[in-house]
Formats: structure tokens, sequence, C-alpha cells
């Protein structure tokens, strides 16, 4: 008869976790918070990424988002048939049914569209009361709109109908009727196809509602009349050119004049529903109805003529294009954070099975299965590991606000975080006692030697890191697609979101750095001890021999210190790199913290403002300058004169240096452009004299090195080239002239470029002063400029990630450290206890424990700041942080480009807190055991 196995009289995992709660208690808080990070870091970006592709819809203009369908009337039909064509329920049918013909995801809001017709043949006015310039009547654009009472607002007068007598009706904008002196009641006349003249009776003046909205940003002409021009350069004519707001149910008269009118209707496309996964079906959808499948839909209501245009599909490719390169730098960051938390998980699991493993080598000797043990410490981690994954899930799900359809990536990460924490322990603790152990042989890094299988491992690494090093130099992480320098379309679509090799070529050098400190760290320890040996007292060389006796597995927490420092350092240079990019951004196109000139930029300044800039609190410096654009340049004998112009800009040289070696902006010796003293009115007439001038490259390359004479409304005077610079504060053009003001005949500023105190400019209040004084003036700011450079929440989501990529690098060393000492503070514990019945004294056993520490600190520390300077050093050429830094400058900003630049902080700052962290533990390490007392490591056979 077959017996039933005797049931536990207590349960594994509830007696292991009852013995040791506050390990467990850790054990779980450090699962919750990694498995929260973990499926935070997908739902996070996802996040940002949504926000920047319908950012990235609404804050284009209208004109260049809307999607445009237009046709036509067959000419082979009769006027009264195209007529019909035009009318308003016409043009609603065909609206209805266009409508549920565009792909998804694309929506429309219809609240922000319009449909109708109009002229696309300009018509010449036939009224001679209406103002002509140089003789030539305005043209006319007639718009027949629907929806136009939701836009605008009547000044006077009333909203157009359908006409008297088969007559036309139309309102006019309040700019336009100032411009072209019309009113309710005025009558304008264009030509009919009959020969006839056409009556158009204005019925009302309105003001528009949102200018920037679609329904008038579409033709700018609907709001304000251009001022253009016909004939040559050397003899313009200027005409005015204007809308009038037909009303829809006159919309068929217009194929009674000769405007070759249209039908139209434009499609404000729907954001609030897209999300970054949207992304590529959106660009599918607008090539579909671009030219494809769509686009034959939609001819199939509106006839073969229909056409399609937007430029919605360039907006969302430079949207992909800003997404892919932001992804690649952040997954840097990414990668390194990853690692650390890796390590660290590894690094507790090692500490739990160090710490019993007295215990399981006794139940292994007593006959139990590693089967057996393995699936009794897989269900014990289990039993913490899920609770705490499952509740980090769902906290970082509130947290983040992910949608419930993007639930896959979050909980994929915290489910590989949950089997790193479930596994590693069993996994280690059955391959520690896959045989039966009778003693623990020592294990120290002095003894130690590496095997051929870690040695065949570590040159694996040192290859993959060659190569994603070599990669990234050679094609970057992705950023300089369409970026400065690229060549392409800064619209283009990035083919690649990630390289995966190259994002962890930072993680795989720390890593090959930290192969090459553990080899290495015997080293030193020896050549220390032996003079160690000749000192009076016992402390530094117990302290070193105790070093050199720490557990050959030291190699993971120097790792995931070496991993996290170099992730911070960086991070620290992508930030500073940003930084310093917006900054240098905005004083090109500034040219200073604060930029001063008179209403035209080139007119002299009023009188009192130079004073009144000068006296104004928190400014600490003024440098005046005079520009004069569209000098014509002199050419050297030999060179093809084709005509070149370049600004002549005249400076007061010791201020003027001053603040370009400050701002980094083509910086040179005031000395260059001494005073001649041959300036001011007394030098009309000495054509002869030749000023010193520094020139931008293809002004140096055009004058040449002799004497040119220049004519210039400043005065006639010859130049001799001293110095070539790219770039100057005054002018952000490529090309520029400069010269000491003091040596020109006419002197006058044109602008004042401000200097300000650190933080004490108030800009605004700066401005109000300058206006008090010239109401035409400008005042712009660095700070507002700056402000500009960071216009997708891409940029912002991604710096934000950056910081707390960081801060949790730093976590997760500090945590590595602290897990190193814990593995063996039983052991330093009872060298306190066992050294202090010889007589050491209780300073003595904090210093010892602190020196113990450092050797092991400071080569983490040193090494943390050497491998992130030469990260940086090696990574920059292939990392350009253009598009993330300055997706919204200038493009003579993005042509300068944004590289990654070390921070003294990020390298200095976290390794000096690695060494004063770890002497601070064990100086605390030793007070407490000092004060608690030392029994218990003093009993016999106490196994610590």
């Amino acid at each position: 008869m077959s017996r039933k196995p005797a049931r536990a009289v207590a349960p594994w995992v509830r007696t292991r976790l009852r013995t040791a709660p506050g390990a467990a208690v850790s054990f779980g808080l450090l699962i919750l918070v990694t498995a929260f990070l973990a499926a935070a870091l997908p739902w996070t970006v996802d996040a940002y990424e949504t926000d920047g592709l319908r950012h990235a819809i609404t804050d284009a203009p209208p004109r260049r988002t809307a999607m445009t369908m237009t046709t036509r009337a067959s000419s082979s039909l009769v006027p009264e048939a195209q007529a019909t064509e035009l009318s308003p329920a016409k043009l609603r049918q065909r609206r209805d049914k266009l409508v549920p013909l565009l792909p998804q995801p694309l929506r429309v809001d219809l609240a922000d569209s319009a449909y109708g017709a109009r002229t696309t043949t300009r018509l010449p006015t036939l009224d001679p009361w209406l103002p002509m310039p140089d003789g030539l009547p305005p043209e006319l654009v007639l718009d027949a709109p629907s929806a136009l009472a939701g836009n605008a607002r009547y000044l006077s007068g009333r909203a157009p109908g359908a006409g008297k007598d088969g007559g036309m009706e139309a309102a006019v904008s309040e700019n336009t009727a100032k411009t072209l002196h019309l009113k309710a009641g005025s009558v304008v006349h264009v030509s009919g196809t009959d020969g006839k003249p056409k009556a158009i009776t204005i019925t009302g003046v309105v003001r528009p509602v949102g200018v920037k909205r679609a329904f008038w940003s579409f033709d700018p002409t609907l709001h304000t009349p251009v001022y253009s021009m016909k004939g040559s350069v050397d003899d313009p004519k200027w005409y005015w050119i204007a809308a009038l707001i037909v009303s829809p149910e006159t919309a068929p008269q217009f194929v009674n004049t000769l405007g070759e009118p249209e039908q139209y209707w434009r499609f404000a496309p729907e954001a609030g529903h897209l999300t970054a996964q949207d992304t590529d079906k959106l660009a599918a959808a607008l090539a579909s109805v671009g030219a494809g499948p769509g686009l034959v839909r939609i001819r199939d209501v509106l006839g073969d003529n229909a056409g399609f245009g937007t430029d919605l599909d360039l907006v969302v490719g430079g949207f992909r294009g800003l997404r892919d390169s932001i992804a690649s730098v952040v997954a840097v960051a990414v990668f390194g954070v990853g690692a650390v938390a890796a390590v660290v998980l590894l690094m507790t699991g090692g500490l739990f099975t160090a710490r019993r493993h007295h215990e399981l080598a006794l139940m292994r000797s007593r006959g139990a299965s590693l089967a057996g043990i393995g699936g009794r410490l897989l269900g014990e981690m289990a039993a913490v590991a899920v609770p705490a994954a499952v509740l980090g899930l769902a906290l970082a799900f509130v947290f983040t606000g992910a949608s419930a359809d993007r639930l896959v990536p979050g909980c994929l990460a915290a489910l590989a975080v949950t089997l790193i924490g479930c596994l590693v322990v069993p996994l280690r603790a059955v391959f520690l006692h896959r045989r039966p152990q009778l003693h623990s042989a020592r294990d120290d890094l002095i003894v130690a030697r590496p095997s051929r299988r870690r040695t065949v491992v570590e040159l694996t690494f040192v290859v993959l890191a060659v190569g994603a090093v070599t990669a990234l130099r050679r094609r970057g992480v992705d950023d300089t697609a369409g970026g400065p320098g690229s060549g392409t379309d800064p619209n283009a679509v990035a083919p690649s979101s990630v390289d995966y090799l190259v994002s962890a070529a930072p993680v795989l050098i720390a890593l090959i750095a930290a192969f090459v400190l553990v080899r290495l760290y015997p080293l030193p320890l020896r050549w220390a001890a032996r003079p160690a040996r000749r000192l009076r007292g016992a402390i530094g060389f117990l302290s070193l021999a105790r070093a050199g006796r720490s557990s050959a597995t030291g190699a993971l927490p120097l790792l995931a210190l070496l991993v996290a420092l170099t992730t911070a350092a960086f991070g620290g240079a992508v930030l500073t790199g940003v930084d310093e990019a917006r900054d240098h951004a905005a004083y090109l196109a500034t040219g200073a913290d604060a930029r001063v000139s008179g209403g035209t930029g080139w007119a002299p300044l009023a009188a009192g403002v130079e004073k009144t800039v000068r006296d104004f609190p928190g400014v600490r410096e003024v440098s005046p300058v005079q520009v004069e654009l569209g000098l014509e340049l002199p050419a050297r004998p030999g060179v093809d004169d084709t005509g070149m112009g370049a600004p002549l800009i005249g400076v007061e040289p010791g201020s003027y240096a001053r603040l370009a070696d400050r701002l980094d902006l083509g910086a040179f010796p005031a000395g260059l452009l001494k005073d001649t003293g041959t300036g001011g009115p007394k030098a009309v007439g000495d054509n002869e004299r030749v000023v010193p001038v520094i020139a931008s490259p293809k002004v140096a390359e055009r004058l040449g090195d002799k004497p040119l004479e220049i004519m210039a409304a400043a005065g006639r005077f010859h130049v001799k080239v001293v110095a070539v610079r790219t770039v100057t504060p005054a002018l952000p053009e490529k090309e520029f002239l400069l010269v000491n003001a003091a040596d020109l005949v006419n002197q006058a500023p044109t602008t004042l470029l401000v200097t300000g105190k650190d933080g004490a400019l108030d800009g605004k209040a700066l401005r109000a002063a300058v206006l008090a004084k010239d109401k035409s003036g400008y005042v712009g700011l660095a700070s507002e400029k700056r402000a500009g450079t960071v216009e997708s929440p891409l940029q912002t989501g991604a710096e934000r990630l950056y910081l707390v990529a960081i801060a949790a690098g730093a976590g997760y060393a500090v945590l590595a450290l602290l897990l190193s000492l814990l593995q063996a503070a039983p052991e330093r514990t009872t060298l306190l206890a066992r050294l202090r019945t010889m007589g050491l004294t209780r300073s003595q056993g904090r210093l010892l424990l602190a020196l113990e520490a450092l050797p092991q600190a400071l080569p983490a520390a040193v090494g943390g700041v050497v491998v992130g300077w030469a990260t940086i050093q090696l990574l920059s050429p292939g990392v350009d942080l253009a598009r993330l830094a300055l997706d919204g400058a200038t493009s003579e900003a993005m042509e300068l480009g944004a590289t990654l630049r070390a921070d003294v902080w990020s390298l200095g700052l976290p390794a000096a807190g690695v060494v004063v962290l770890a002497a601070g533990a064990a100086v605390t390490q030793a007070w407490w055991a000092a004060r608690k007392g030392s029994i218990k490591e003093l009993r016999a056979g106490d196994a610590r």
C-alpha cells in the first residue's frame, strides 16, 4: 500500500519570508521601482511622441496642413451647366461625399474647413476711382467661401446675398476696404465674357476672427491686399492685388467673368485622435490620396481633372525625422540605465545567494536535489517579485496615463524585470551548488585567475565595443538625417529609428574598462602593500590586505559604477551640448543679450536711445555698431567680377572684441582694428587712406591682400583685409566687412549690442524704455530667441527623460555600491570584533574600514571619470544634437550644429560622491558595530 508524502510542517516560502522580512521588503521595493521605471519608459516615450505629432500638425501654418481638393467644370458643358456645378448645394453635396473617402487615420475638422468656388485668374478692375500707384488698376480675386459668418465680424453693412437683377454682392475685409477705399454700398466692375462690365456691390466690411485660422490663412489676400510689381527691376510698376468675398449664392455667376472659376474643398486635419503609432499610417494615407488609390476614389466623385494638394506629408515627414533623431540619442541613456539596473538586480541575487551559502551547502550535502533547491528559491523570489512588479506596473500605468491599446510594451518591460528578479537567485544557487562543497576556497581578486572562457568573452565584448564606436563615428546616431551638413531634405523621413549596437557604445566602453580594471586591480595593491609593511602601524597594511581579499565577484559593482558614471557623463555632455548650442543660436540671432536698433534696422538710432540703454539698470556694457547694407565690393585683379555685395559694419573695437570673445562668435584682438586717426568729417576727400578690416571668407577672397577702394555712404576709402572670421555678432549673415567705426567719415550708430549683468537685465523693461524714446525701435532679446529654439514636445520630453535617466543611473550606482559593501558587512563586523580584543580602538576601526573601502571606490571613481571623458571624445564626432537642440532655430544656427560637450560637474561630482559614500558607509558600519557590541561575532563556531 502506497504512502502519501508527509506534509511539510511549515511551508518553505512563508517560513523564509518570516525569517528575513527586512530583506524581502527591500527586494520587493527594488523590483517595484525597477518595474515602474521599465514600464514607464515606453509609455513616457509614447506620450511625448504623441504630443509631438499633434503639436507638429496643429502648430504648422494651416496653409501647409490643409488638404485641398479642386476641380473645374468641363469646358464641354454649356454655361448654365457650368454654373450649376458652382452652386452651394452641389458643393455641399460633394463635400459630404469626399469626407468619408479619406483613409484612416485622416480625419477632418469640419468646423475649421471650408469649401466654395473662386476665380483662378485675377480680374483687373474697370473703375478709375480705385487707387492706382503707377497707373495700373487693382486686380481682384473673387472667392465664395462657405461659413463666412463664423469666421468674421461685420463692422458695417450686411452679409452679401443673391443680389438684385442677377448682380453679384461681396464683402471685404477692413484692410481691403482701407487700402482700396471701399465701403458698404461701393460698386466695382470687372470684365465679363460678353465684353460688358460686371458689377459687384460691396455690402459689408468685416474683421477676421482668427487670422491664423485655415479660413483666412490659405489665401492671405482675403484679409490683406498685396502690393505687387510688374515689369523689370529697372522700371517697376506697382499695383494692388485684393480679394472680394462673394456670396456663395452668386458664385454661379463666376462663369460670366474671365476668372476661370474652380471649385475647392479645403479640409483641416483633426489631430486630437492621433498617436505616435499612427505616424506611418498617416504617411501612407497621405501618399494614397496624393497619388494612389485614394486619389482614384476622389476623382470618381469630382471627375478626371480633380486634383489634391497638401504639405501635410512634409509636416509628418519632418516629425518622423525629428523623432528618429531624438530616439537614437535617448536610446544611449536608456541602454546605460538599463545596464546598471540589470547589474544591480544581479548583485542583489548574488548578495542573497552569498548570505545563504552555508544553508544551501548544508541542504545539498544532505541530499537536496538541484531541482528542489532551485524550485524552492524560485517560489521564494516569485512570492515577492511578482506582486511588487505588478504594483510597479500599475503605478506606471496610472502615472504616465498610458492608453489601453499600448499595454504590451510596458508589460513586457515589467515582465523582463520580474524574470530577472525571480531567476537570478535560483540560477546562481544551482550553478554554485551543482556539486556538494566541503569547504570554500579563497575567492578573491588577488588569487583569482581569469579562465580561457572569460578571456574569450572579454575579447568578444572588445570587438563589439570597437565596432560600435567605429560605426557611431562614421554614420552617427541618425541625428544627421536631414540635419546640418547632411545634404538632405530636413523633412526627409529617417530610414531607421534606433541602431542598438551604436546606442550601446557607452555601455560597451564601460564594460571593457571594467574588465581592464578588474585585471589590473591586484597590481597597485601589491605595489602599495610592500611599503605599507614597513609602516609602524598595522592599519595601512591590514586595510590593503583586506582590500586584496575582496571577492572576485567585485567586477559586478565595478561594472555598475562605471556604466552609471559613464551614462551620467554622457548625459551631462548631451544636456550641456544642447544648452550651449541654444545659447549660441540665440546669440547668433541677436549678437548679445539684447539688440537695440531703429525701426528699419539700418537707420541711425533716435536721439537719446544710446544714453537710455547705457544708463539702464542691469546693463554691463554696450557696443555701438553702424551697419550699412548692400555695399558693392570691388574685386582684386584676376577675379571674374560678377558683382558681390556685403554689409559694412563699423564697430568700437574694444567693446566689440570683448563681446565676440565672450560669445565665441568670431573673436579677434582689438588691436587688429586699430584707429588710423583718419576718420570723421575731416577725412572727406581723403580717398587714398587705407583702413584695416576683418572680412568673412568669401569677402576676403574677393578683396585679396592688397588695398582696394570702396565707396559707401559712410565714406570713401581703401580697405586692407587683416583677418578672416566666419561669423560676427553684429549680423547673422554669412558675409560681412568689419571696420573701426572711428575710421568712417559719416559716423552714426544704427545698432546697440547690449551685454547684461548676470541675470540682472530686465528685457521687457528695456524694450519699454527704448520704445518710449523711439516708437519704431526694435529690441531683440537672446532669452526670447533661445526659447524659440524649443518648439516640439519631442525636445522637452527627451530632455526630461535624460534627466530622469541620469538620476536613475545615479540611484542604481549608489545601490550597487551599498550592495557591494553589504555583501562583506558581516565579515568586516567579525573582523572588528576580533581586532578589538587585541586592542584596536574605535577610531582605528573606523579608519581601517574607510581605508579598506577606498581601494575599491577609488578605481571606480577615477575609472568613471576617465571612461566618461574618453567616451565623450570618442563618440562626439558621431553625435550631432542639432535636431534635438535647435529644431526651431534659424538655418544659420542649424548649420553650426551641436555636439557633445564635456561637463565638469557630470564628470567629477558623481565620481566624488562614490568615494565619499563608500568611505561614509564604512565609517558608519564601524560606528554601529562598536555601539551594539561584539558578543554575537565572538561566539565559538559562528559561521560568520
